[in-house]
């Protein structure tokens, strides 16, 4: 017989147990999310983003008819290919099965080194749009929120975190949130009081609060250049 199976039970059960009860990646030991008004500013300019049967992230509008959210969230293992975009559907203010609006993409651009893309909507999705930010200084306080995996039918957001270093390209932030806030924009206040777009998070910290989000500089530089807009 193995000898797993002479094991106490209460020791086959301890390991399963500790597992249970572990954060998910990017959350910490103390979870701090709290559900935030997905009809209310600046969570009314995020939307939940769904491809059937292959995935469902964040997304955020820049324009009425303008998305960005991570690469990753539009790849199928399935198809072993970025999904077409009739297959992308756009929901905002979404809440328990309810939504104000919801639009099908007709184009997309991907990048799949900076690991963003860019969805063109076939209706607008009103005016519930976000501008970028400037480079935020480590210590600049932030915001993160979206459709998080375990708690998918709402806006779960850490409103009281930091950015922690911006290297240009990507931002190091200490916002909880896990899959599924893949494109979720990572939020600083302008001078003006606004929240803005300082990074699109792509991803999370395996064993610690935080994660990781492609620049706003970046964003603008890569939606600058020819041919950006799908």
């Amino acid at each position: 017989m193995p000898r797993l199976a002479r094991l106490p039970l209460a020791r086959l059960l301890l390991p399963l147990l500790l597992l249970a009860q572990a954060p998910p990646p990017g959350v910490g030991t103390h979870d701090v999310r709290r559900v935030v008004d997905a009809r209310a500013a600046p969570w009314d300019a995020l939307a939940r983003l769904q491809v059937p049967g292959s995935a469902r992230c964040t997304a955020v509008l820049i324009a009425p008819r303008l998305a960005l959210t991570a690469a990753h969230c539009l790849w199928s293992a399935h198809l072993r290919r970025y999904v077409p975009p009739d297959m992308i559907h756009v929901l905002t203010r979404y809440r328990r099965g309810t939504f104000a609006g919801h639009a099908i993409a007709v184009a997309t651009r991907i990048d799949a080194g900076l690991d963003v893309a860019a969805v063109t909507l076939a209706d607008p999705l009103g005016r519930d749009v976000l501008g970028f930010a400037p480079s935020p200084a480590p210590g600049t306080p932030a915001m993160l929120g979206g459709y998080n995996q375990d708690r998918v039918e709402l806006i779960e957001a850490d409103t009281g975190c930091r950015v922690i270093a911006d290297d240009g390209a990507r931002l190091r932030h200490d916002c909880e949130g896990t899959h599924g806030t893949s494109g979720a924009p990572l939020l600083v206040r302008g001078a003006d009081g606004a929240w803005r777009i300082a990074g699109l998070q792509v991803a999370a910290y395996l064993h610690a609060a935080g994660g990781i989000a492609v620049s706003a500089a970046s964003l603008q530089a890569w939606l600058a250049e020819p041919g950006a807009h799908p």
